[in-house]
């Protein structure tokens, strides 16, 4: 696997991003890994490493936060999320929400399974307990999606610009 220059500044980059987000204060939920993962599968053509960015960086700042009995299940979100961005025509606001909603329904499937009464009453209040954080997802999500990829958009533009001139 050989990559020049600019992928791996954007792969240090996003891994930079990560880890500082999910180490500094922020609202719960409003991370940027969602869109590194949709980020990651819509733009690179290497999958693997599509897929692999995203959970290294839950890996390395777990290794730190803590590892906790979703956390398998939140990974496999993130999987996922990146199949989202492979399949993606655009990272549109619509992919973006499936990607959230996605997050949202497996995540809290997981909480309802390990903390809640198996029942219908567990269900619905685990489910309601969760919408200020599919808020913050959701608002997270679109954020940080937009600016990697806005940037990253940029940055192609400039380096077309660069090498038309040399």
């Amino acid at each position: 696997m050989v990559f020049n220059k600019d992928e791996i500044r954007i792969v240090f980059g996003l891994v930079i991003l990560a880890l500082l987000t999910r180490f500094l204060p922020h609202p719960p939920n409003f991370a940027p890994i969602t869109g590194i993962a949709l980020f990651t599968g819509f733009n690179f053509t290497n999958k693997r490493l599509a897929l692999f960015i995203p959970l290294f960086c839950m890996l390395i700042t777990d290794i730190f936060l803590g590892f906790h009995s979703l956390v398998p299940i939140i990974y496999c979100c993130f999987i996922l999320i990146s199949f989202i961005g492979f399949k993606a025509k655009s990272l549109s606001f619509l992919v973006v929400l499936g990607a959230s909603v996605s997050f949202f329904i497996i995540s809290n499937l997981g909480v309802w399974y390990f903390s809640y009464p198996k029942d219908l009453n567990g269900l619905i209040s685990c489910f309601v307990l969760a919408i200020p954080f599919f808020i913050n997802t959701l608002a997270g999500d679109l954020f940080y999606t937009s600016i990697l990829q806005f940037s990253f958009n940029k940055l192609k533009i400039k380096s077309l610009n660069t090498k038309k001139i040399f």
